[in-house]
């Protein structure tokens, strides 16, 4: 892990097209803004964890399919 420190309104570049700017320091809060492209996903912490424990229960679940009789016909369309 790289650990830089930076002052309010100062930026870590990332790439050629991502900027991490300090926004605010409050305190024990650091409020900071990121530009990145559209095609980039930036999540808190715990909403990207929230995402991927999501998708982990909806991939472990069991697909529900109608049951048709076995002497029922198709219809042709």
């Amino acid at each position: 892990m790289l650990i830089l420190s930076r002052k309010t309104n100062e930026k870590i570049m990332i790439g050629d097209d991502i900027s991490v700017s300090i926004i605010e320091i409050r305190g024990d809060q650091v409020r900071i803004g990121i530009d990145a492209p559209k095609t980039v996903k930036v999540f808190r912490q715990e909403v990207f964890d929230a995402i991927k424990a999501e998708n982990k229960a909806a991939a472990l679940s069991a697909p529900v399919l109608p049951v048709f009789p076995a002497d029922a016909k198709r219809e042709s369309v």
